[in-house]
C-alpha cells in the first residue's frame, strides 16, 4: 500500500462524524500512518478535534450539513462514530462515490436498535431475547405485560445508556418512559426487552476486510444503566460458548459488510448465547485493549479499513476502569495519583472540555492477571478526584 503525507494533494483522508474519546484514538493511530484526520462533532474542542488535521461543528443530524461537509472535503473514507447522525446523508455520500464505513446500509441498521434487532432475529434468525416496539406510555405498558417483568425498556437510538432502564414491576412503567427520553439520539421509539438472567455479557470485537475476518478474545463487561464501569480481557468462558459467539459475530457480520471493527455484544447463560446488540466501530469496552494487545481495536479499525493485514500480538490479560466525573466544570481537572502509572498500568484523559456528572473523563488500564487487573483498575478509578 502506498502512504501518504495529510494536507496534500491526494491524500489518503478519514473524516470522523463524532470525535469522541474513541474517535480520539481512531485519530492517533490514523495519523501514525501519516493519514488525515477530520473530526467533526457536535460542539467545539471535542477530543478527537485535539488530535486532528482539521475540524468542523456541525449538527450531524442536519443532512444537508453532513453531505456539504463531506462534499467540501472528498473524504477517502468516512467513519461514523456515533448514533446520532444523518443517515440519509450518508446513503446520498454513498450514491456520489464516497466509501462509508462499514457502508451505509450497515450503518442504518446498527445505529438503530430497531433495525439491527430484526436484521439478527427475522432475517438472520440468530437467538436473541424476546422483544417488542413502542411508540406511546400506553403501548409500553401493554408490551411490558406482555414481556413480563422484569424487563428492559431502552430507546432505539442512544449511546452510553442515555434513556436506558429496567422495570421490574409494573409501577416502575411510567418512570422508564421518562428516562427514555433521555435518549441520546431519537425517543419517538423504544425497544422492551425480556430480561435475560444471563450468567455474564461480553462484548466480542469482530475485524473484517478483503484480508478475512479476526476476533480479538472475548471481552467480559460491568455496566449500569447501559454504560460501561469495568472491561477486562479476556473473559473466561467455555469453548463451546466462545465458538458459537463467534459464529453468530461472523455470520451478522458478513450480513452487513463492508470493512472496520465491530463490537458485537453477547449474554451468555450457561451455554446458550444471546445475540444482544453491534455497533459499527470501536466499543467503549473495548478500550481494555489499548493495554492488552500489539494492536489495539482503534489501530485494528484503521488497519481494516486501510485494507491491511489483521495481525496483532496479545500481551496479557488486563481491565480498563471508567473515571466518571462528581462535579460541574467548564475548565475540568482531573486529580490522579502518581502510582497509577507503573510498569503495568496507567491512564488516559479523555480532554474533554466541560464535565458533568457521570460524564466519562478518563480510563485507568492495568495489564496483570484479570482478576488482579480488575481489582487494581478499581482501585486507581477511585483514587481520582475532579473539579
Amino acid at each position: 500500500m502506498t502512504f501518504t503525507t495529510p494536507l496534500q494533494q491526494g491524500s489518503i483522508k478519514i473524516m470522523l462524524l463524532g470525535s469522541g474519546e474513541l474517535g480520539k484514538e481512531v485519530a492517533i493511530e490514523a495519523q501514525r500512518l501519516g493519514v488525515e484526520v477530520v473530526a467533526v462533532d457536535k460542539y467545539e474542542n471535542a477530543p478527537a478535534h485535539l488530535v486532528a488535521n482539521k475540524s468542523y461543528v456541525i449538527d450531524m443530524k442536519d443532512e444537508a450539513a453532513v453531505l456539504a461537509l463531506i462534499e467540501k472535503e472528498k473524504p477517502t473514507y468516512v467513519l461514523p462514530e456515533v448514533e446520532a447522525i444523518s443517515i440519509s446523508a450518508l446513503f446520498k455520500a454513498e450514491e456520489k462515490g464516497f466509501h462509508i464505513i462499514p457502508n451505509a446500509e450497515a450503518v442504518n441498521k446498527t445505529m438503530n436498535r430497531k433495525n439491527i434487532r430484526l436484521f439478527a432475529a427475522e432475517e438472520l434468525g440468530l437467538k436473541t431475547s424476546n422483544y417488542e416496539f413502542i411508540t406511546t406510555l400506553e403501548g409500553l405498558k401493554v408490551a411490558g405485560e406482555r414481556i413480563g417483568f422484569p424487563c428492559v425498556i431502552k430507546p432505539v437510538m442512544s449511546s452510553s445508556g442515555h434513556g436506558q432502564s429496567i422495570a421490574k414491576t409494573p409501577a416502575d412503567i411510567e418512570k422508564s418512559w421518562e428516562i427514555a427520553k433521555e435518549a441520546r439520539g431519537d425517543a419517538s421509539e423504544l425497544i422492551v426487552e425480556e430480561f435475560v438472567p444471563f450468567d455474564y455479557e461480553i462484548t466480542l470485537l469482530t475485524v473484517r476486510n478483503e484480508t478475512g475476518t479476526v476476533f480479538c478474545d472475548a471481552i467480559g463487561h460491568v455496566q449500569k444503566d447501559g454504560d460501561f464501569i469495568l472491561s477486562w480481557q479476556p473473559m473466561a468462558m467455555s469453548d463451546a460458548s466462545l465458538q458459537k459467539a463467534k459464529a453468530i459475530a461472523k455470520a451478522v457480520t458478513d450480513g452487513l459488510g463492508g470493512r472496520g471493527i465491530f463490537g458485537v455484544e453477547f449474554f451468555v447463560k450457561g451455554e446458550e448465547v444471546y445475540f444482544s446488540e453491534l455497533s459499527p466501530r470501536p466499543h467503549d469496552t473495548g478500550m481494555v485493549t489499548l493495554i492488552t494487545q500489539s494492536q489495539s481495536q482503534f489501530a485494528l479499525h484503521i488497519r481494516a479499513v486501510l485494507g491491511l493485514p489483521l495481525t496483532y500480538t496479545t500481551y496479557g490479560s488486563g481491565a480498563c476502569g471508567a473515571y466518571k466525573a462528581k462535579n460541574e466544570s467548564r475548565t475540568p481537572t482531573l486529580n490522579i495519583p502518581g502510582d497509577a502509572f507503573t510498569s503495568n498500568s496507567f491512564v488516559r484523559v479523555f480532554g474533554k472540555p466541560e464535565s458533568h456528572v457521570g460524564r466519562r473523563m478518563g480510563v485507568s488500564l492495568v495489564l496483570d492477571e484479570v482478576e488482579i487487573a480488575k481489582q487494581r483498575a478499581t482501585q486507581i478509578v477511585e483514587q481520582i478526584t475532579d473539579k
